[in-house]
């Protein structure tokens, strides 16, 4: 009887891949949608938990630090409960390069799943602003919302472009690992790590810019949390600039643009490329290598 592998090697994990992108190309447009709605909330949760933790302290290191530290729950929820992550699908690639999923597959996962998480990032952002959990510390809290928010949607386009394939690159290696890890403590510290160092290293996530934009904008209707904004050192004018229009062109579109770029290319074609990109034959004997093996 032989020992069950606790992990995979690399090139295990990208034939797993294979499979993983096939199967979530095929699956209904209602269950993806559906799941994207939880991964987008899952990640909301993390963010809005991170900023809380954080909303009193002073040194920027320390608060991101300790905000990393948190942030990976949202990804261990998506991998474990089970989610549809935009940034983690861009995975995807590896099994359309395969030839096992169709490149129309790929785009319309990310569609109906990029969708899914800004519907639940937004609708997260919603009840924490209806709560009226933002008054914390005499409103700190919604002024950090606020004042987050700002950042995010000042940023230059480029700016925005390169830190979103920093952030994706490492959350995409984040799920990469914990493919291959077997049991639940593998997954869970396979995804902290990477996780922990993205958000400490200020990187840029569209999902989880969903939340913290959105919740900024719905924090700018309350006074209290604005003066709290002002008091931290937000501007009049980058007050006044934040809005629906430049969440989309500040941030968003190019935070996703690079989050495809990080996990497409650093992640997906980078291994692909290494471990299955052999031709037609390479290919076949690698199947029939991991049919046979025990």
């Amino acid at each position: 009887m032989t020992e069950k592998k606790a992990l995979l090697s690399p090139a295990e994990i990208a034939s797993e891949f294979i499979e993983i992108g096939a199967k979530k190309t095929s699956n209904k447009a209602i269950n993806l949608f559906i799941l994207a709605i939880l991964a987008g909330a899952f990640i909301a949760f993390a963010s809005q938990g991170s900023n809380y933790a954080i909303h009193t302290i002073e040194s920027a290191g320390l608060a991101k630090t300790l905000a990393g530290t948190l942030f990976a729950t949202g990804l261990m929820l998506v991998v474990v409960a089970g989610g549809e992550l935009f940034t983690g699908n861009c995975l995807i690639v590896i099994s359309c390069l395969s030839g096992r999923s169709k490149w129309t597959g790929l785009l319309r996962n990310w569609f109906f799943v990029y969708l899914g998480n800004f519907f639940g990032s937004v609708l997260v952002a919603f009840l924490i602003y209806k709560s009226g959990q933002l008054n914390a510390s005499n409103g700190a809290l919604g002024g950090l919302t606020i004042k987050t928010a700002v950042y995010k949607t000042g940023l230059s386009f480029g700016s925005a472009f390169y830190l979103g394939i920093l952030a994706n690159w490492l959350v995409c290696l984040a799920v990469w690992m914990s493919a291959g890890a077997k049991d639940m403590a593998g997954k869970l510290l396979a995804i902290f790590f990477p996780i922990w160092l993205f958000i400490s290293s200020g990187f840029e996530h569209s999902i989880a810019n969903m939340y913290y934009i959105a919740a900024g904008i719905m924090a700018k209707s309350n006074p209290e949390w604005v003066k709290a904004a002002i008091d931290m050192g937000v501007t009049p004018e980058k007050l006044n600039a934040l809005n629906i229009v430049t969440m989309l062109t500040k941030n968003l579109i190019p935070v996703t643009l690079g989050n495809i770029v990080g996990g497409v290319l650093f992640v997906g074609i980078s291994y692909w490329m290494t471990y299955l990109n052999q031709g037609k034959k390479g290919n076949e004997m690698n199947e029939w290598r991991n049919h046979n093996a025990v």
